[in-house]
């Protein structure tokens, strides 16, 4: 009697193991069949410690945040439509399947257009900085210097905010 006990637990925690891993790989394949990326590309213009996290730090009058607004919105769609179509080759890479004859074909199609791409929103984005950077007072200019120096610094020990370092106050 015991043993048809065990037999029928085992068999139940079995079943609902099966059951859970069958949802796991369902919510996992609906994930990545996505393809709309997410705005402003995968981590956005504005990330948490980025250029816009820097500029509030400037103390900037309120026509300088208009002007700098102008200039993100400006600039915004042509970022945005860069990033969608590196999204969209990367997406057509991983749908090419490694044994697919054309794969050698679509790899070399998709890293030549990135390349033009990356260099593109490079441009792009060293144009909008030199164009914000000239909306800023000398003091503004240095102190954004600084502040780039910093953030560069702790990029490089590990992260946003450093290794182990305390997060920033808000």
């Amino acid at each position: 009697m015991n043993s048809i006990r065990n037999l029928l637990a085992g068999t139940a925690l079995a079943a609902g193991a099966l059951l859970t891993a069958g949802t796991v790989f369902s919510l996992a394949s609906a994930q990545t069949t996505t393809t709309t990326p997410p705005p402003g590309g995968p981590h956005g213009w504005h990330h948490h410690h980025g250029p816009g996290f820097l500029y509030s730090k400037l103390g900037l009058t309120d026509q300088q945040k208009a002007e700098i607004k102008t200039i993100m919105q400006t600039n915004g769609p042509q970022l945005k439509t860069l990033h969608e179509q590196l999204f969209a080759n990367s997406s057509k890479l991983r749908q090419t399947q490694p044994n697919d004859p054309n794969y050698s074909n679509v790899v070399s199609q998709v890293t030549s257009a990135n390349a033009t791409l990356h260099q593109q929103i490079d441009t792009l984005k060293a144009n909008v900085r030199q164009e914000i950077f000239g909306k800023l007072t000398t003091a503004q200019q240095t102190q954004l210097q600084a502040l780039e120096a910093q953030m560069a610094a702790r990029h490089a020990a590990g992260g946003p905010r450093g290794a182990g370092a305390a997060p920033p106050a808000t």
